[in-house]
């Protein structure tokens, strides 16, 4: 099956450019966005000056560069949680059927009361 982009090369390059419109178009909404905040808020509240455009273009780099910040773009937790989902469910594969039950049990009793789990469930269920 032939890819996309090798089917219609045009139509593809005219998304890529639509994308990148896009993506300059919320960059200067967000700058926008700080500029107006700032200028809002700050000034009156902590009397610091005033900043243009540019300079609330970068403040969010500097964000970025800082925090990670805007999204699931950075991956830094991301690839963690996987990682962390990945070695429960080896673990899990490992147990025998006795210690899941047993596993279960620790963690009902650790979230009793919370959400209806624990022994009260099944009594919550019946009424």
């Amino acid at each position: 099956m032939k890819r996309f982009w090798k089917k219609n090369p045009i139509l593809f390059i005219f998304i890529a450019i639509g994308i990148i419109i896009l993506a300059i178009g919320a960059i200067a909404l967000l700058s926008y966005i700080v500029m107006s905040l700032w200028n809002a808020v700050l000034v009156s509240v902590l009397a610091v000056k005033a900043i243009t455009f540019w300079q609330a273009l970068g403040i969010l780099v500097l964000s970025k560069i800082l925090f990670g910040g805007f999204g699931k773009g950075c991956g830094c937790g991301h690839r963690r949680h996987h990682a962390w989902n990945d070695k429960m469910k080896e673990k899990w594969e490992k147990m025998s059927p006795e210690e899941r039950d047993e596993f279960k049990q620790q963690w009902r009793n650790k979230c009793r009361g919370w959400r209806g789990f624990g022994e009260s469930a099944p009594n919550k269920a019946a009424e």
